[in-house]
């Protein structure tokens, strides 16, 4: 039976709102070009590309997911955190570092699709991100980037997600009809130099502005719930990347 997907609009209008958002304990919870086993679960149907393993978890649209995140090394390290649309790590993430507005709240430079917040009124027409934005691409090379909303929601349908802790990291498994699974570690997420919610919350990016404020983008929260929802732009999240074949 089609689960019920729990869409929350977080528009997250100070960083205090985001941080303590669906941020509850949880209960206890090889590389070559096929696959074998590894840290993030069974890879029976994975591979490699640019030096990066994926696992195949036999999703409608043949989307392939790393089993890292970009960053990381091992399917238990956080990797970056990286505020949306940035492409390198950074100590603070806040309005007055963040690369696309004008230092100022609500002075978007980039990705707008509404006049009140962009720079004297600015718009465009992007609403996903480009090659050179996106974080999974700029750092792993074409053929990565980082998931779109619809990628997340077919994720979320199409696997039974448990919590585990693994080699002593929290997170949550997500283990496909076909076998395979993937770990996502708890990562929390970090606004202005603080990062909360490492061990309970999941924050990862995707690549889609959220149109009706574009102050945000969409993301995947996982806590005690599951969400898709839209995230301050400036908050520093996890990326996983994802390819496809098709």
């Amino acid at each position: 039976m089609k689960r019920l997907l729990k869409f929350m609009i977080i528009l997250v209008m100070s960083a205090t709102a985001m941080l303590v958002v669906g941020c509850t304990k949880p209960e206890d919870p090889n590389n070559g070009e096929n696959g074998g086993s590894n840290n993030g679960g069974e890879n029976n149907g994975g591979g490699t590309y640019n030096g990066y393993e994926y696992v195949d978890l036999g999703l409608p649209s043949g989307t392939l997911w790393a089993t890292v995140n970009v960053g990381a090394d091992i399917p238990e390290d956080y990797g970056h955190y990286f505020a949306w649309g940035e492409t390198q790590p950074k100590d603070c993430y806040d309005w007055d570092s963040y690369v696309y507005c004008d230092n100022t709240y609500g002075r978007l430079t980039k990705y707008c699709s509404d006049p009140i917040y962009g720079y004297e009124g600015f718009t465009d027409d992007l609403t996903t991100l480009l090659p050179d934005d996106d974080a999974a691409t700029a750092t792993w090379g074409n053929g990565w980037r980082m998931p779109t909303k619809e990628e997340w929601e077919e994720l979320y349908e199409n696997t039974t997600i448990t919590w585990i802790t693994q080699d002593g990291v929290n997170g949550m498994l997500f283990t496909a009809a076909n076998g395979n699974s993937m770990f996502l570690p708890t990562a929390g997420v970090q606004m202005a130099n603080h990062i909360l919610g490492v061990g309970y919350c999941c924050y990862y990016w995707s690549n889609s502005l959220y149109l009706e404020s574009p102050l945000s983008a969409w993301g995947f929260l996982g806590s005690s719930t599951c969400i898709i929802g839209g995230h301050g732009r400036i908050g520093g999240m996890s990326v996983r990347a994802v390819r496809s074949e098709r």
